[in-house]
């Protein structure tokens, strides 16, 4: 294949799609869904059927779950990683989330521009939801 055939191929702008280890990607993958309306583009099941990796996005954004037994949300839980999610509606988002099981860090309030809260999800990362 050429070089230009190659380069014809690249998307015109870039993506970053986290990628959260969990220790119970199921549980996570259900949370989600739930409280962000995500919905599922792939996923990895082991030989037993067990999920272990998925591919979710809300809204077109998309992010990746993989189970890890080893992980601890010591660390995401001081919040020092943090994922923004920014939509048209983001007090109907953030309430569906807390009604999900998410703890409220910070409420929807209006700040520097943005419409904005900040939530931990039962698996310790810290999600800000909100418009600018």
């Amino acid at each position: 294949m050429s070089i230009n055939t190659q380069r014809s191929t690249v998307p015109p702008s870039a993506s970053i799609a986290p990628w959260l280890s969990v220790n119970n990607v199921a549980a996570a993958a259900d949370f989600y869904k739930i409280a962000f309306g995500a919905s599922e583009l792939e996923r990895l099941e082991d030989d037993n059927g067990n999920l272990i990796i998925t591919n979710l996005s809300i809204l077109g954004a998309d992010f990746w779950l993989q189970e890890d037994p080893d992980f601890s949300t010591a660390y995401v839980k001081q919040g020092s990683f943090r994922l923004i999610v920014t939509v048209q509606d983001p007090d109907t988002l953030f309430g569906q989330a807390l009604a999900a099981g998410a703890t409220e860090i910070a409420p929807m309030n209006d700040s520097h521009g943005w419409r904005i809260g900040r939530l931990m999800d039962p698996f310790g990362y810290h999600w800000e939801i909100g418009v600018r």
